[in-house]
């Protein structure tokens, strides 16, 4: 296959704007990291008008094949902020075929190395999206859709392995739980218990309520790490408005209000009153809790 797929590549391989070329094949039937192509192509360029582009090709002996050219600057972005997970295992598992200047090499070791400053600003959105998972949990049980409870901890629980993955400086895969399985035990028991117990549907949601906020709480303040630093650049307290304009936040700005109120009531930050016009009426404010 490889004399078939040299045109497509080699195309690509000759334009200096080529920073490196990686192969992956498809290795089962049913191939979810292939989108059931044959082979992917991954191409990085340092940059381009259109920043992600996509060509799917068919060859003489029948195979399929997709073609991905990404920029640089949008690879990175990715990796920081889980935006397209296949490109993370692309990168780690497939074969290079071109690199300029050793630029996918330096890219894997990075990967592999996963710098601790990209590290919390993952744990901090891994943590936002799990807070607000597992508060609709609640919810949806206290209202008794217990099969809606059930399907939304199993969601829940997947940010909670995300995380685990995460503060044992891994990317997290696509195939998780076998990650989860080798990584972290603990919470790959939660969600084995979730899954193959055999009581009734309510009674699994409600233990693992039970189980799955000692496992929140017990992490939260290394988990939202990243947000505490830059709480911790002034003395003082901060309004909503000025942690949302912060720029570091951006990435789980969405969810930041449900972390603040999850800290607060943990007591890892403190809620500031300010006096406002209104009589009773004050303006909350919030600041990390040193003590």
């Amino acid at each position: 296959m490889e004399n078939l797929l040299r045109p497509i590549y080699q195309e690509y391989a000759r334009n200096p704007n080529t920073l490196g070329i990686i192969l992956i094949e498809r290795k089962a039937p049913d191939s979810p990291i292939t989108d059931n192509f044959d082979v992917v192509l991954f191409n990085v360029v340092d940059e381009a008008a259109i920043e992600w582009q996509e060509k799917h090709y068919e060859l003489d002996d029948g195979n399929t094949v997709v073609m991905h050219s990404i920029t640089d600057r949008l690879l990175r972005q990715w990796i920081d902020t889980n935006g397209y997970r296949k490109a993370i295992e692309w990168v780690v598992a497939g074969k290079t075929i071109f690199d300029r200047n050793e630029y996918v090499s330096r890219l894997k070791e990075r990967l592999r190395s996963f710098p601790l400053e990209k590290r919390d600003l993952r744990k901090a959105m891994e943590f936002g999206k799990l807070i607000k998972s597992y508060t609709e949990v609640k919810d949806l049980y206290k209202s008794e859709h217990y099969k809606d409870a059930f399907t939304r901890m199993v969601h829940s629980l997947h940010y909670l392995a995300r995380l685990a993955v995460i503060e044992k400086g891994y990317y997290p895969e696509v195939t998780l739980w076998n990650q989860v399985k080798k990584i972290d035990p603990e919470v790959y028991k939660l969600y084995d218990e979730l899954i193959e117990s055999r009581e009734e549907i309510a009674k699994r949601v409600q233990l693992m309520i039970l189980a799955a906020d000692f496992a929140i709480s017990r992490r939260a303040k290394v988990s939202a790490k990243h947000l505490l630093d830059i709480m911790n650049t002034k003395d003082g307290a901060w309004s909503y408005e000025e942690i949302k304009q912060s720029s570091g936040v951006r990435p789980y700005v969405l969810d930041l209000a449900a972390i603040l109120n999850y800290l607060t009531d943990k007591g890892i930050l403190l809620p500031v009153r300010i006096d406002t016009k209104g009589t009773g009426v004050y303006l909350r404010q919030y600041r990390v809790n040193r003590s």
